[in-house]
């Protein structure tokens, strides 16, 4: 800042100061609402879930675990079925175990071995529409 001389330039100057303290005033009070706003409880859980879920790798794990689980239990419905044989309830729940377990240690190869099964049938069937359409 320069020196001021004569009495026109500190009014001048003032002035400019006034605007210059009402523009960050304003600033500051937008800047206070925004967090006052960010703080309110309905925010704070409204942010958490989007962040959780908008996750990819929680998306993907999320996906992968319930999978994984619902194999495994869908696999113990089929065997024991609706039998009261305790035997066969406890086998069928070691089945569940050994399933869970099984896809959860090769869950990619699994993936991949599914996903080159959708690839080929797909590709065949677009490869009988293009020999109709000719």
């Amino acid at each position: 800042m320069q020196n001021i001389t004569s009495v026109t330039g500190l009014k001048s100057a003032i002035q400019e100061l006034e605007v210059e303290q009402s523009v960050k005033g304003r600033l500051l009070k937008d800047q206070i609402y925004l967090i006052r706003e960010s703080l309110k409880p309905v925010n704070l859980l409204r942010n958490a879930l989007k962040e959780t879920f908008s996750s990819d790798y929680l998306t993907e794990n999320f996906s992968g675990t319930a999978i994984v689980a619902a194999s495994g239990f869908l696999l113990k419905k089929i065997y024991t079925g609706k039998s009261n044989n305790k035997l066969r309830k406890l086998a069928g729940a070691a089945l569940q175990f050994w399933i869970t377990n099984f896809i959860a240690q090769n869950s990619a190869q699994i993936k991949s071995f599914f996903r080159a099964i959708f690839q080929h049938f797909f590709r065949r069937k677009e490869m009988n529409a293009r020999r109709h359409i000719r």
